[in-house]
C-alpha cells in the first residue's frame, strides 16, 4: 500500500512538472510569435513588452542586452541602465557597453560614460568613437586626452565620413574631419582662454572652410571673437 501511494505521488509530481514545462514552452512560443508580429508592425512598445516577457520566462544575455538597447533607442536611458547597471565590466558584450556609454552620456554623466567609451575604443578603435571620447574629455577637462583622440580622428577620417549634429532647429551633418578640427579649436581655447583666442579662431576658420554651414563652429567663433573684443576693450 505504501509503495502504491509513493508511486502515485511520484506520478502526480512528474505530471505537475510536465504541465509546468509545457505551459512554460507555450508561453515562450506565444511571446516569440508576439515579438515577431510587433516587429513586423513597427510597434516598439509591443516589441519591448514581448522582450520583457521573454527575458522573464527564459533569461539570457542576448535578450537582456536587446531589451536595454530597445529602451536606449527610445530615449529611455534610465530604464536601459536599470537592466544593465552602470559599472564597467570587461565581460560585457559590445552592445551592453554601447548602451551604458550612450545612456550615461545622454544623462549628462560624462565621467561615467567615458570608461565605457574607452572600453569600446580599446576593443575596436574607430573615428566615431574617437570623436565621442574627445568630446567627453573636453567636458571633463582632460585636454591632453582629448588632443590624443583628436589627432587619431583627423589622421583616420576620410572625406566621405560625416558627423550629424542636432543643436540647431534642423539637424545637419558635416565632414567628421571638420568636427575634429572644431574640437581641436575648443581644446586650444580651453588650454588658455586669455591668450588662445586667435589660434582657436584660426582653427574654427579651418573647420568652416571644410563645412561653411557648420552651425556649432559658427557659434563658437562668434562667442570667442566677442570675448576677444571684450578683453581688448578692458
Amino acid at each position: 500500500m505504501k509503495i502504491k501511494y509513493f508511486l502515485l505521488l511520484t506520478a502526480f509530481g512528474l505530471s505537475i512538472q510536465f504541465n509546468h514545462a509545457q505551459n512554460q514552452q507555450n508561453l515562450l512560443d506565444h511571446y516569440k510569435a508576439y515579438y515577431a508580429q510587433m516587429q513586423k508592425q513597427g510597434d516598439v512598445d509591443g516589441v519591448i513588452n514581448a522582450m520583457t516577457h521573454l527575458l522573464v520566462l527564459e533569461p539570457n544575455v542576448a535578450r537582456q542586452d536587446t531589451l536595454a538597447a530597445l529602451y536606449m533607442n527610445e530615449g529611455k536611458y534610465i530604464q536601459a541602465l536599470n537592466i544593465l547597471g552602470i559599472q564597467k565590466d570587461e565581460t560585457d558584450t559590445d552592445m551592453a557597453v554601447e548602451v551604458k556609454a550612450v545612456s550615461l552620456k545622454s544623462l549628462n554623466e560624462p565621467v561615467r560614460a567615458l570608461e565605457h567609451y574607452e572600453l569600446l575604443f580599446k576593443r575596436k578603435p574607430s573615428v566615431g568613437l574617437a570623436y565621442e571620447l574627445a568630446d567627453l574629455k573636453i567636458q571633463t577637462n582632460d585636454l591632453t586626452g582629448a588632443s590624443l583622440n583628436i589627432t587619431y580622428g583627423i589622421a583616420n577620417s576620410s572625406a566621405e565620413m560625416m558627423k550629424p549634429y542636432y543643436e540647431a532647429q534642423t539637424p545637419y551633418q558635416v565632414p567628421i574631419k571638420a568636427g575634429f578640427v572644431y574640437l581641436k579649436a575648443i581644446t586650444k581655447f580651453r588650454e588658455n582662454p586669455e591668450l588662445n583666442h586667435a589660434s582657436a579662431i584660426a582653427l574654427l576658420d579651418e573647420a568652416l572652410a571644410m563645412a561653411p554651414e557648420f552651425n556649432l563652429a559658427i557659434l563658437a567663433k562668434t562667442a570667442i571673437t566677442n570675448q576677444k573684443l571684450e578683453q581688448e576693450k578692458n
